[in-house]
C-alpha cells in the first residue's frame, strides 16, 4: 500500500480539495496516473471502505467512522483510498492531518468550517490520537455542528474513549473500525502488487501483516536478497532514512537528531547537556525539519522517522548508539535528583521509556508514541476515586485496606488522570505502618514476616512496598499502569531511603519476565481468594539503587534478564552495634598508612560503589563529617575534641586533654559524647543510602 502523497495532502489540511477544475490539464493527467498507481498498490480493507461510502451515500445513519490501530497498520493509506474514491464520485473531501495542525479548538474549527463551505464534505482526520486533549470538545461541539448529512472519518492509534459509547446519540451515529493486520492472502496480494513474484508466501510470513514492514521487504526483494528477518534489511532502512533525513549539517546536529530520536521529548536543556554551546542552534534546526514535531513538552520525531533513524544508528555505530543512550539517561537521572526541577515525574518517565529491550517493549513503545509523561501525586479527591477503582476490580475488602493506608500515608498515591477520573494509579507504602494495618493486610503481614526472617531491619530502617496498582480500561496490563508504577518506583527509590523494596503484582508471565529483567526475585506467592499474588523484591542494602541503575544501563540495551551480577552485590549490612564498633576502629586507624584497608565500612553506604580509591574516600568522609559537626549547636566542641584526638597525631588521650586545656575526666566525657554524635550522623547516612541526602528537610 502507498500513503497519500504528503505534499498533495498537506494542502487539504488548510482547505477542501480543489478538484479537477483547479488544475492544469498536465497536472490533472499526472494526478490521474498517480491515483491509478496508488489504487493498484492498495489492497484489502473492503469492509471499511464499503461501510464508509454507504454512509456517504446516505444508506446508513452513521455519521462518524472511527478507524484505529497501531502505527504502520495502514490507517493513512486507507484514508488515501477513501479520498481517491470520493474524488472519483465527485464528492468534496477535506484531509486533515493532526500532525500538521495546532492542537487547539480555534485552529481545528477554522479548517473544518472552510471545508463545510462545500456541502456534505467528507472530512478525513488522520493522527486523531494527537487531538486527544480536544476529544471532549470535538465530540460535544465541533462534530455536532457539522451539516446533518456530512460524514467524518477519525483515524488514530487508540480506540474511542467510553464517553462516545455512554452518549446514546453517538451510539447510533458512530461506527468503530479496529484496523488489524492484513491476513495472509491479502499480504500476498500486497506483495504481488509491489512487484514480488516467487517470495510472497515467505515474505508475507516475515512481515506478519504489517503493511509498512511488507513494503520494506518488497523493496529488499527487488534487490535480489532474501532476508531471514527484518533486521537483515539494514540497507533498506538506511535508504529510507536517506530519503527522509538528508540534510544533517555536521556531527553536533547529528547528535542532536539522535537525542531527539531517543528521548520522548527534546528540550534545549537536554541538548545543552548533550552538545554544550550549540543547543539553541541545533534546537532551532530540529524545529524547522519537516519530520520533527513540536509538542507541549518539547520536540519529537515522527514515529516512523524515529524508528528508522534509531535502527540505522544502532546498525551503523553501536558504540555511538550506546553513547547517545547514556547521555539521555544521565541527563534525566540528574533531573530526578535536582531539587530545582519542578517535574521529576517527567524525568522518571523519560528513563522508563528508554528501555528498548524490556520484555514489555510493546507497552513502552505505545507510551512513547503517546508522549504522556506526567505522573503527579493524587489529591484527596483523586485518592477517593482510586479507592473506587480498587473496589470495582478487587472488591470492598481490598478497597477498605487501600483507604486506610491512604489515610495513614496520603502522599503515597500516584496517578495518570483522564477526563472522568484516574486512568491508572500506583500506591507506594512504607513499613512499618499502624499496628492494626500491619496485621489486617495479609500481603503486608507476609512481607513483614519474610523480612524479619531474611534480612531484619536495623533501627530506623523501613520497607518500601508498591502495594496497589491498576488502570481503569484494563485493570492489569494496560501500558498506563506500567507508566505509573514505573515512574512512582523510580521516584521513591531515588529519593526516599528504604532497606527493602517490594512490588506486588498478579502471578502472570506478562509481569514475571519484566521483574526478572529488573533483577527482582519472586519473594512471596500468596493465594487471596481467586487471585494468585506475587511479591517481587530485593534487599537494597545489598543491592543499592546506584548498583541497580548500573545494571540497567546494560540491560536497557541488551534485554538480559535474571538476578543482579554478583560483582554489584554488597555483603550483608552491618548491624547498629557492628557499625558503631567499625566507626570507632576507623577513627583509631585513620592516620595510619593502610589503616582503613580492611575496614568493614568500605562495603557500607558510606562509600559509593565504583569509587576509584575507596579507602581514601572513607578517610575523607570521616574528616569531612567531623568538620561538619561544628555547624550544629554545640558541635564545635565535638569537632575540636575529635580532631585533636584522631587527626592531629596526638600521642595519647592525656596529651590531647592537655592541649585542649581540659581536665582528663572532662575531656573523656566530651570525647564519648562527640563519638556518639559522629556515629549518629554516619548512621543516618548509612540508612539513607547513596544519592539520598539524610539531613532533615
Amino acid at each position: 500500500m502507498t500513503a497519500p502523497d504528503r505534499e498533495a495532502t498537506q494542502s487539504r489540511s488548510a482547505a477542501p480539495d480543489r478538484g479537477p477544475d483547479g488544475e492544469t490539464p498536465d497536472a490533472a493527467q499526472l494526478a490521474g496516473r498517480l491515483g491509478a498507481a496508488r489504487d493498484d498498490a492498495f489492497v484489502g480493507r473492503d469492509q471499511e471502505l464499503a461501510a464508509i461510502f454507504d454512509a456517504v451515500a446516505g444508506a446508513t445513519d452513521v455519521r462518524v467512522h472511527f478507524v484505529h490501530g497501531p502505527g504502520g497498520i495502514g490507517k493513512t493509506m486507507l484514508l488515501g483510498a477513501m479520498a481517491r474514491q470520493a474524488g472519483r464520485l465527485g464528492h468534496p473531501t477535506c484531509y486533515l492531518d493532526a500532525r500538521d495542525v495546532e492542537c487547539s479548538p480555534m485552529a481545528v474549527q477554522r479548517l473544518v468550517r472552510a471545508a463545510d463551505e462545500r456541502p456534505n464534505t467528507l472530512l478525513l482526520v488522520d493522527g486523531y490520537e494527537l487531538l486527544e486533549p480536544l476529544d471532549r470538545w470535538l465530540r460535544t461541539e465541533l462534530l455536532p455542528a457539522r451539516p446533518a448529512d456530512a460524514v467524518t472519518v477519525l483515524a488514530g492509534r487508540d480506540e474511542p474513549g467510553p464517553d462516545w459509547w455512554l452518549d446514546p446519540g453517538w451510539r447510533q451515529l458512530l461506527h468503530v473500525h479496529p484496523l488489524g493486520r492484513l491476513d495472509d492472502a491479502t499480504s500476498r496480494r500486497l506483495l504481488s502488487a509491489l512487484g514480488v513474484t516467487d517470495q510472497t508466501a515467505r515474505l508475507a510470513d516475515l512481515g506478519r501483516g504489517y503493511p509498512l514492514a511488507l513494503a520494506m521487504l518488497a523493496e529488499v526483494d527487488r534487490s535480489g536478497r532474501r532476508p531471514a528477518e527484518l533486521a537483515d534489511a539494514p540497507d533498506a532502512v538506511s535508504r529510507l532514512c536517506s530519503l527522509i533525513i538528508d540534510d544533517v549539517p555536521d556531527d553536533d546536529h547529528r547528535t542532536g537528531l539522535a537525542v531527539c530520536a531517543h528521548a520522548t521529548r527534546t528540550t534545549v536543556d537536554l541538548l545543552s547537556y548533550a552538545i554544550p554551546g550549540r543547543a539553541e542552534e541545533v534546537f532551532d534546526w530540529l524545529e524547522s525539519r519537516p519530520y520533527v514535531r513540536r509538542g507541549a513538552l518539547g520536540l519529537y520525531l515522527h514515529d516512523v522517522v524515529r524508528e528508522l533513524f534509531e535502527a540505522q544508528l544502532e546498525h551503523r555505530s553501536p558504540a555511538e548508539y550506546a553513547r547517545v543512550h547514556s547521555l539521555v539517561r544521565s541527563f534525566f537521572l540528574d533531573r530526578i535528583h535536582d531539587p530545582a526541577n519542578a517535574h521529576p515525574d517527567r524525568a522518571a518517565a523519560e528513563i522508563l521509556l528508554l528501555h528498548r529491550r524490556t520484555p514489555l517493549a510493546a507497552d513502552t513503545s505505545v507510551l512513547r508514541d503517546r508522549g504522556r509523561l506526567s505522573v503527579p501525586r493524587a489529591s484527596a479527591a483523586e485518592r477517593e476515586q482510586i479507592v473506587t477503582v480498587i473496589e470495582a476490580n478487587e472488591g470492598p475488602w481490598s478497597a477498605s485496606l487501600a483507604r486506610r493506608w491512604l489515610a495513614d500515608q496520603p502522599r503515597c498515591a500516584y496517578h495518570v488522570q483522564a477526563d472522568d477520573g484516574p486512568a491508572a494509579f500506583s500506591i507506594q507504602l512504607y513499613l512499618p505502618g499502624p499496628a492494626d494495618l500491619m496485621t489486617d493486610d495479609p500481603i503486608v503481614k507476609a512481607i513483614w514476616d519474610l523480612v524479619r526472617e531474611r534480612g531484619p531491619l536495623r533501627t530506623g530502617e523501613r520497607i518500601n512496598v508498591n502495594r496497589f496498582g491498576g488502570a481503569t480500561s484494563a485493570y492489569q496490563g494496560d501500558p498506563l499502569q506500567l507508566l505509573v508504577n514505573g515512574v512512582s518506583c523510580l521516584l521513591e527509590w531515588c529519593t526516599v531511603p528504604a532497606a527493602w523494596t517490594f512490588i506486588v503484582a498478579p502471578d502472570t508471565d506478562h509481569y514475571d519476565r519484566y521483574f526478572q529483567y529488573l533483577g527482582l526475585s519472586r519473594m512471596l506467592v500468596l493465594e487471596l481468594g481467586a487471585h494468585r499474588i506475587v511479591a517481587y523484591g530485593w534487599d537494597r542494602r545489598r543491592f543499592p539503587v546506584p548498583a541497580f541503575f548500573e545494571m540497567m544501563a546494560t540491560r536497557e540495551l541488551t534485554g538480559e534478564i535474571g538476578p543482579p551480577p554478583a560483582h554489584l552485590l554488597r555483603p550483608a549490612p552491618l548491624s547498629r552495634t557492628e557499625f558503631d564498633a567499625s566507626v570507632r576502629s576507623a577513627l583509631r586507624r585513620l592516620t595510619r598508612t593502610g589503616g582503613l584497608d580492611s575496614s568493614e565500612l568500605l562495603t557500607s553506604n558510606l562509600v559509593a560503589d565504583g569509587e576509584a580509591d575507596p579507602t581514601n574516600a572513607l578517610a575523607q568522609l570521616l574528616r569531612d563529617t567531623i568538620a561538619g559537626l561544628s555547624a550544629e549547636r554545640g558541635g564545635d566542641e565535638h569537632r575540636r575534641v575529635l580532631e585533636r584526638t584522631y587527626l592531629s597525631g596526638t600521642p595519647s588521650q592525656e596529651a590531647a586533654a592537655e592541649v585542649l586545656d581540659l581536665p582528663f575526666s572532662t575531656y573523656r566525657r566530651h570525647l564519648v559524647r562527640a563519638i556518639e554524635r559522629l556515629v549518629e550522623v554516619l548512621w543516618d547516612r548509612e540508612l539513607a543510602g547513596p544519592w539520598i541526602d539524610p539531613s532533615p528537610g
